[in-house]
């Protein structure tokens, strides 16, 4: 029987609990309450498993992004080097059957001078950011405000 199924019938006895005796009361919320345990021990074996499983997916992705990090550098380095020994043979444009190898200019980028001061119309404004542990704090202090409010809510812990 499903989570779902114990929970309406649980919910149906209880509706029911005013023509029921109770001892058949008590017999009937025992054996559902037994049940309903059963499946949360199960529901928490399949968390419990997922849990481990995405843990494992966790390191998967960082020992991929190590190596991927270590494949760009190696990117990097061989092109730095392929790159010094064109310009020391001055070979700086050729083609080979397969490809085409040039040293071109890149786009002009800004660089700052050491200590000059940059005129402030060059700097972005950033958006408001909202200071939620302010506000929450403010909040504890002075009660519910037209713009904002404190919700608890709940949550299922699993030990």
């Amino acid at each position: 029987m499903t989570l779902y199924e114990l929970t309406g019938q649980y919910l149906e006895l209880l509706n029911m609990a005013e023509d029921v005796d109770a001892e058949t009361l008590a017999d009937t919320l025992e054996a559902i309450g037994g049940e309903i345990e059963d499946k949360a021990d199960n529901y928490a074996k399949v968390i419990r498993t997922i849990e481990g499983d995405v843990q494992s997916v966790k390191s998967e992705i960082d020992r991929l992004t190590a190596k991927k990090q270590a494949m760009e550098n190696n990117i990097r380095r061989i092109k730095e080097s392929l790159q010094t020994s064109m310009i020391a043979t001055g070979k700086t444009k050729f083609k080979t059957q397969l490809f085409s190898f040039g040293i071109q200019k890149n786009p002009a980028s800004v660089q700052l001078k050491e200590g000059a001061e940059v005129p402030s119309q060059f700097y972005k404004q950033p958006e408001p950011v909202l200071d939620k542990t302010a506000l929450k704090n403010y909040l504890k202090e002075n009660g519910a405000q037209d713009y904002a409010e404190l919700v608890q809510t709940e949550s299922l812990r699993i030990r």
